[in-house]
């Protein structure tokens, strides 16, 4: 991510890190790229995260990346947010995932509009192009008056 934060901010964009105080110890917090924000813990790191994108794309990873990346596909589906989400299927890293997916459908564990929520393309230039295009043609479970939305640091529409 250090790499990554690093040619965002030297090409002329915002970049803000959002870190748990647990982990600031653990992480180079001291060495960050751009803005720093010390929250309380991990569930107030997404919500604020959430807050501040306008989208959300995900590198091949592990745990966290997944825990991460799933929550706001659940965010978007359940009618949180509207934003896009991305995995950067880099060499394939996605397919058994997105596989998963396709076969939630086909059980019909998860609706096909909930399934295009998620977008991939494996090379960055292809996702953001399909980020940018992205229509939110889900169905919502609710609304987003109904959820705490001040919680989760979304302005109520």
């Amino acid at each position: 991510m250090g790499l990554i934060s690093k040619t965002v901010f030297e090409g002329g964009c915002r970049v803000i890190g959002v870190i748990p105080r647990a982990l600031t110890s653990h992480q180079m917090a001291d060495k960050a790229i751009g803005e720093m924000m010390v929250v309380a813990d991990m569930h107030e790191r997404k919500a604020e995260m959430a807050r501040q994108a306008d989208a959300f794309i995900a590198l091949p990873g592990g745990f966290g990346t997944m825990e991460e990346v799933l929550e706001m596909i659940t965010w978007a589906q359940l009618g949180i947010h509207d934003k896009p989400v991305g995995l950067l299927n880099v060499d394939g890293y996605y397919d058994p995932l997105l596989k998963l997916f396709d076969k939630s459908v086909e059980e019909g564990f998860m609706k096909t509009g909930a399934r295009q929520i998620v977008l991939a393309a494996s090379t960055p230039k292809e996702l953001l192009t399909k980020m940018q295009d992205y229509v939110p043609v889900h169905d919502k479970v609710a609304s987003r008056q109904s959820w705490e939305i001040q919680q989760l640091g979304f302005l109520s529409a």
